[in-house]
């Protein structure tokens, strides 16, 4: 395998004229460029991509860190970030965090010492102070972190007020919310979705809000204690995952779906046709979530200006046979 030396011997030339040319760094005349670039061809040299990195400081990859990519929601947000860096010659390093902040902190610092050109991140473990650090290209996606940095989320807000009108629409009076996690962004605003529909329709009950953290073994087991003690017809739930958590708790209970309790959740992932009966949910764009956060990101490494900074994609009620009263 060819060497830049044997490179520099062919064209004549010093190694570091070379690097000048395979680096775009430096003046190098017109002839001698057309010299090494022929050697380099003749020799079917080709240079070295880690120490390209070393030298310019940039590797033609990203990082992106997910909380949880067990998740359902999490593999189609994947999908479409490497789709379209796929388009632009660039590698995605996919970085699980399970929602740990010194987990997060350790691949930062992998991810920087790799000398990726950008991150996306999907998580809000980590303070503002610490990520201003980073001096690298970042979009935020799906959890908004500050208005300092690009964004693009979905209406969790008016998705949640869109959930709990339609479980009143059908008949529901006593709707329970299985909330996320009350540190992420996103759960949050779900949440006070909920509350404030729950409020304007005179239903506001803060005992009918239960945790279940996003995950479906949890959202499960709550919904069984919270169904132990309280009278529930309708049941909104933060993510998908734990609307098929509250389905396995109400047929567990032996109560009927949607007859005795209707239950809708929030995502629009596959999982949501695969249950008996399917889920009712409301359906975030989640490929083009993923696909904007990778333009936008593209956008800056380049140093282009962007369009806009801050993208709410709008969402859509989907009914399905586990909020179909009547039918």
């Amino acid at each position: 395998m060819a060497t830049i030396r044997d490179v520099a011997k062919l064209a004549g030339v010093s190694v570091a004229t070379v690097s000048r040319v395979l680096n775009q760094n430096g003046y190098v005349n017109e002839e001698t460029e057309k010299r090494v670039r022929q050697a380099m061809k003749e020799l079917n040299y080709k240079p070295s991509e880690v120490a390209r990195a070393l030298f310019k400081k940039t590797s033609k990859t990203i990082g992106l860190i997910v909380p949880d990519i067990t998740n359902p929601f999490f593999p189609e947000l994947v999908r479409a970030v490497e789709d379209v860096m796929n388009i632009y010659d660039y590698t995605v390093i996919l970085c699980n965090s399970d929602e740990k902040t010194e987990k997060e902190k350790k691949y930062i610092e992998v991810l920087k010492q790799k000398y990726v050109d950008g991150i996306i991140l999907t998580t809000n473990q980590l303070e503002l102070e610490e990520v201003s650090e980073w001096n690298v290209p970042m979009v935020v996606l799906d959890r908004p972190l500050s208005h300092n940095y690009p964004s693009v989320i979905a209406d969790n807000y008016g998705g949640a007020r869109l959930a709990t009108k339609h479980l009143y629409d059908i008949g529901c009076r006593k709707i329970a919310h299985i909330q996320g996690p009350s540190h992420v962004v996103n759960a949050m605003e779900r949440f006070h979705g909920y509350r404030d529909e729950m409020m304007e329709l005179g239903l506001w009950d803060e005992r009918l809000v239960i945790l279940g953290n996003y995950q479906l073994k949890k959202a499960k087991e709550a919904v069984i204690e919270a169904l132990n003690k309280y009278d529930i017809d309708g049941i909104f739930a933060g993510n998908d995952a734990m609307a098929v958590g509250a389905l396995k708790a109400v047929q567990q209970m032996g109560f009927r779906v949607p007859e005795d309790i209707a239950i809708i959740g929030y995502d629009g992932i596959p999982l949501t046709e695969m249950t008996t009966p399917e889920l009712s949910t409301i359906s975030q764009p989640i490929y083009d979530m993923g696909a904007i956060a990778a333009r936008i990101l593209i956008k800056q490494i380049e140093g282009k200006p962007l369009e806009k900074l801050h993208y709410v994609l709008p969402v859509e009620l989907v009914v399905r046979q586990s909020t179909r009263r009547g039918e």
